[in-house]
């Protein structure tokens, strides 16, 4: 067991806490992160990569027919190994927005492909569940179980805000255990159904959730009602008749009592590791556990914890995700430095020597296992197009000792920074500046002006922008001059061509009727003078 210290290029403002890490093709993939305003990251998808003690982060990109995902932080995140010819995938549901909306759509995440430039493309796609739906919430938990040749996704827990009715000034945001019934639906047809058992009784979130074939075993959780974590476990047993499904649910002994943990497999059997959480609000947990799931049931052993630095040690919170098979990625906070709130101390926790198999899984596990990113696809920002070679061609080549991809290709933060003095007259201070936009997080929204060799960032807000006009700037591809330079707030359009109009000559008509003339005498005028007088 390892415990190394990572240094984050240029992307320690990305990863907050309720990020998930998934993994997709060989490649850790960070969601929950807008990456507005940086024009390159319009999914809020980043690709992850270690390499000499250096975590990098790259935009992920997705197909044109994709369905928009927003940025969601604790969402339930559960993963589909490839089955009838399915390839493998996530789903992600509910989860918090940036703006404070809880979101209640469920989407299938999958990756669309990979072209010649070695560069992931994913697939969204949002599903429609029909019947009993789950509400919008977040902190839940969803997992897969198989049972009588089917496939179905459980889901459980979770937190909401409190109904409409019930909302008053002073509790408008506040939010509530929900119900504590379990969502059945399948993946085909989208039925969703709704089961109440007697065993849970109480809400929960942020509990451990693991499935083995027709079981889910729920561990710990918090509870809002009363402010507690006790050592819970229980045991869902789902089976798929062909006519409704039976649950049945039994409550085990030797639960742990934790919250919001992180969770990582560390072979191809059921066997994973519990790490970090918290035990109570002002207590982070610093034990380890092995969880293994058989046949027999669950079992829950001691793990002896790394040898934790003391910025772990005295941090007062804590978050991360899996980052590959018995491989942690964690987060602590830089505390005391109220001017960075959003900088952290990452670590790369690996687990591998832990390892107890037999012959037999060890030797199916070393095809598995590998966490070395070298031998997975580089992460490098070029455009260039292979031409001429074919995709097996380029696994073996050594195109990955140029790549030096960093967030410097979107916005170096170190030559330009998001509080330094923009213009001349920027109001812009990092001790007491406040959201602006709907948009912003915890750095205030720039937008990069043209003007000069190498151009500079200017605060948004100090452009006098609109939120409208601010998206439609930073969603586009043309020149922006900031007030100090030429005082044109918009982009710079390229001048219309002159086009000289065409000279058209009036066609003269052949035997057009003009005015009917007489043509009288004088006599004959007068005589009708005095006719009509």
């Amino acid at each position: 067991m390892t415990l190394q210290p990572l240094t984050p290029v240029n992307c320690a403002g990305l990863l907050q806490p309720g990020c998930s890490l998934l993994q997709l093709d060989g490649e850790i993939l960070l969601f929950g992160q807008k990456g507005w305003p940086k024009r390159l990251c319009p999914t809020g998808i980043f690709g992850v990569r270690f390499k000499n003690g250096e975590m990098k982060l790259r935009a992920i990109s997705f197909s044109n027919d994709s369905s928009y995902l927003p940025p969601l932080r604790c969402p339930a995140v559960c993963r589909l190994d490839p089955y009838d010819g399915l390839p493998e995938s996530y789903l992600i549901h509910g989860g918090r927005t940036p703006n404070n909306e809880i979101s209640s759509s469920l989407y299938l995440l999958t990756m669309d492909s990979r072209g010649c430039n070695r560069k992931l493309v994913l697939k969204c796609k949002e599903k429609e569940l029909v019947g009993e739906v789950p509400g919008a919430r977040y902190g839940h938990a969803m997992s897969i179980v198989q049972s009588r040749g089917k496939t179905a996704c459980v889901m459980f827990g979770g937190r909401s805000y409190i109904p409409t009715g019930e909302r008053t000034t002073e509790r408008w945001n506040s939010v509530v255990d929900c119900p504590p019934q379990v969502f059945l639906f399948d993946l085909e047809f989208g039925c969703a159904s709704a089961h109440t058992l007697p065993e849970l009784s109480d809400g929960q979130s942020f509990h451990v959730a693991l499935a083995r074939e027709d079981c889910v075993y729920f561990i710990g959780g918090h509870s809002i009602t009363s402010d507690s974590r006790p050592p819970r476990l229980f045991r869902l047993r789902v089976e798929l008749l062909q006519g409704s499904p039976l649950l049945s649910c039994e409550t085990l002994d030797s639960g742990l009592s934790i919250s919001s943990a992180i969770i990582t497999r560390t072979g191809p059997s059921h066997r994973y590791i519990v790490l970090g959480g918290y035990q109570s609000d002002s207590q982070k947990r610093m034990e380890c556990s092995t969880v293994l799931l058989d046949e027999k049931g669950i079992h829950i052993d001691h793990l002896e914890p790394p040898r934790w630095t003391p910025d772990i040690i005295h941090s007062r919170t804590w978050f991360g995700g899996s980052a590959g098979d018995g491989c942690i990625l964690l987060a602590v906070p830089t505390e005391g430095r109220p001017s960075q709130p959003d900088v952290h101390y990452f670590y790369h926790v690996s687990f591998q020597q832990e390892k107890e198999y037999s012959e037999e899984e060890k030797t199916q596990a070393c095809s598995q296992e590998s966490t070395d990113y070298e031998n997975s696809t580089p992460l490098e920002d070029s455009e260039e197009l292979y031409f001429g070679r074919e995709p097996h061609e380029l696994e073996n080549t050594s195109d990955d000792e140029g790549d030096t991809y960093n967030e410097e290709d979107e916005e170096d933060e170190s030559q330009t920074g998001y509080w330094t003095k923009c213009c001349l007259g920027c109001q812009v201070d990092p001790n007491t500046w406040e959201p602006f936009y709907s948009t912003e997080l915890h750095r205030p929204a720039m937008i990069f002006c043209s003007k000069g060799e190498g151009g500079h960032w200017v605060h948004a807000q100090c452009m006098e922008l609109s939120e409208t006009l601010l998206v439609k700037l930073s969603q586009g591809s043309k020149k922006y001059f900031c007030l100090d330079h030429g005082g044109l707030p918009f982009q710079e359009m390229t001048p219309p061509r002159q086009v000289i109009p065409v000279r058209r000559t009036p066609m003269k008509v052949k035997d057009r009727n003009g005015a009917f003339m007489f043509k009288m005498s004088p006599s004959k005028k007068s005589f009708f003078k005095r006719l009509f007088d």
